[in-house]
């Protein structure tokens, strides 16, 4: 296992809420167009609700979907084992109550040759991470307010 990780590019994860559980599955072909140009590699894809009571428990895409407008086939046991009970909990954690969360686990195999070639010279990846865009938008128009 070790030779197949110095091998990918970075991992990396992203929660994503939907409130009230109501999914669109607006986002879902371009995920698969992701995937589909190699840009990306999905290791887990799971789904978390949260009650109105705060319990937490895991779910099946498909019983998001009452509607019937996902298409969750496709994402049918997408699972590396690598994200377990706890990580759905700490998702959870971070979501309204009544609301789902999809929690995705990936390979970013756009960087993956930049990461090689950092690791053949000696370096390593020890952190990376993910700013959300409403907290680079407040940002944005504080520095603007400052210009201004």
């Amino acid at each position: 296992m070790t030779g197949d990780v110095e091998v990918m590019g970075p991992v990396s994860y992203l929660v994503v809420e939907f409130p009230g559980n109501k999914m669109t599955g607006e986002g879902m072909p371009i995920l698969v167009d992701l995937v589909d140009q190699g840009v990306i590699r999905i290791l887990d894809l799971l789904f978390v609700t949260r009650d109105a009571d705060g319990s937490v428990r895991a779910v099946e895409l498909r019983d998001l979907d009452r509607a019937g407008r996902l298409e969750a086939a496709i994402f049918d046991g997408v699972s590396s084992g690598l994200l377990d009970e706890s990580d759905l909990a700490e998702a959870a954690s971070v979501i309204e109550p009544g609301s789902a969360a999809a929690v995705l686990l990936f390979e970013n195999r756009w960087a993956r040759s930049f990461t090689q070639a950092l690791r053949r010279g000696g370096a390593d990846l020890v952190a990376a991470g993910y700013i959300p865009l409403d907290a680079v938008a407040a940002q944005l128009d504080v520095a603007e307010a400052a210009d201004g």
